[in-house]
Parts: C-alpha cells; sequence; structure tokens
C-alpha cells in the first residue's frame, strides 16, 4: 500500500471512529503493515491537511479523534441549545483537589476542603467517568484512592494529567481551564448539591481558600474541545 492509500485508510478510519484511535488501533487496521513512525507521520500530514477547516486532528488521552474547533462551538451550540450539566461548588472543589492530589483517599479530600464530603459528591464523578477508584492506601481500613480517568481528560482535551497540573500550561490546557472558570453561575437548585441542606443552606461551613489550582466553577459536559459525535462526510481538498 503507498503512502497515499495508506493515509486515506487512515483519516477514513479516524473519521468513522466512535472513540479515540490509540496507535494500536491503527496498527491493527492495517494488519501490522506500516509501522509505528508512518503512521505518526501519517498523523502529521492528515493534520496539517485540516488545518484551515473547522474541523481538527487531535491526540488526547485514549487516542487520536476528530473534535470541533473551539471557534467552531459559537455556532454548532445553535443545534444544541440546551444547557449543559451543572455542578455544584462542592463536586468541583472535589474534583480539582483529585485531580492535583490524585492518588488521594476522601479523608485526605476533607482535611483539604475542610469539611465533610457527601458520599454522593464522589458518586456523582464516578457517573460521570471522570474520576474512578485505582487502589487502596497501605493503612487502617485501607480506604480507597481516587484519581481522574482518561476520560476525564478526553473532556479538557488534554493528554496528561500534567498538563492540568503544570503552573506552565499548554494553550489548549489553559483554554480548557478557562472553560471551566467561566461557563455558568452555581445552580439555584439544592438538589444538585449533595452537600446542601433541605433549606438550600450549603452543608458544613464553606471551605477554606487553599494552594491549589482550582477547577472550581461550572463544568460544560461537552468542553470546547467536544469530540464530532455526527460524522460529517465532508473529505480535505
Amino acid at each position: 500500500m503507498n503512502t497515499l492509500d495508506a493515509k486515506r485508510v487512515l483519516e477514513t478510519a479516524l473519521i468513522c471512529a466512535m472513540q479515540p484511535m490509540t496507535v494500536k488501533d491503527m496498527v491493527i487496521l492495517f494488519a501490522q503493515e506500516v509501522g509505528v513512525d508512518t503512521l505518526k507521520t501519517l498523523l502529521a500530514h492528515i493534520q496539517d491537511d485540516w488545518s484551515d477547516k473547522g474541523v481538527e486532528l487531535v491526540e488526547v488521552a485514549s487516542g487520536w479523534r476528530f473534535q470541533s474547533r473551539a471557534s467552531m462551538r459559537f455556532y454548532l451550540d445553535r443545534l444544541h441549545p440546551e444547557k449543559p450539566p451543572k455542578y455544584s461548588r462542592a463536586v468541583l472543589e472535589t474534583l480539582a483537589i483529585i485531580a492535583h492530589r490524585q492518588p488521594v483517599t476522601r479523608a485526605e479530600m476533607e482535611d483539604i476542603r475542610g469539611v465533610t464530603i457527601n458520599s454522593l459528591v464522589i458518586k456523582q464523578l464516578e457517573e460521570r467517568g471522570w474520576v474512578e477508584v485505582i487502589g487502596h492506601k497501605e493503612t487502617v481500613g485501607r480506604p480507597s484512592l481516587f484519581a481522574t480517568t482518561k476520560h476525564f481528560l478526553d473532556d479538557l482535551g488534554l493528554q496528561s494529567i500534567e498538563e492540568l497540573k503544570s503552573e506552565d500550561l499548554s494553550l489548549q490546557a489553559q483554554a480548557a481551564l478557562a472553560q471551566f472558570d467561566a461557563m455558568h453561575e452555581p445552580p439555584d437548585d439544592a438538589s444538585l448539591d449533595p452537600e446542601a441542606s433541605h433549606d438550600g443552606a450549603p452543608g458544613g461551613v464553606e471551605a477554606a481558600p487553599h494552594a491549589l489550582p482550582m477547577v472550581d466553577e461550572q463544568i460544560d459536559s461537552v468542553s470546547q474541545n467536544q469530540a464530532l459525535d455526527q460524522k460529517t462526510d465532508q473529505a480535505p481538498h
């Protein structure tokens, strides 16, 4: 198979894939007839082909995928005017702690926040696919250790958690964090806050400020790096 045909096959597979494709997937696609170095070259060429379009090929934690550019969000949102899910401050503070201190136990999270963390807070994050239990700490009771998932990184358009932790964030990570900080006002519905009391007042005292880089406002479930769930049949020129 020549390079042009290989690029066409790879591009088609990436466009049609429902999930990010790993390099291993690509090797299988070509029945191991195309090496990893060649695949990386083909990926770079495909990125160049789409560089002037509203869709881009990017590498995220789970692999490679096509997704809409951030500049297209204003228009695409018109097709889906419904508001994304809103998350309480308790949920977002917990997520921030896990992201920046992982692996971390629930007790350690509570020490940082200064309040007891309702089990529903962690359950929300697990159901969203953003955090998971990766093991148990070798101490009394062997408490669960929580960490973020590849799905969480994919939603942010990041390749690794280090991009989120780094003080010198990449432009892509900065944009993702900006989305976190600016999307929505805190929800009025107390039911969205597992730590809220029946009268709507926050459960426990307000957490004291700390040095964690906070991902602490509202999260857009799709984020500016939303993947193309509906594939187009538009090919690059």
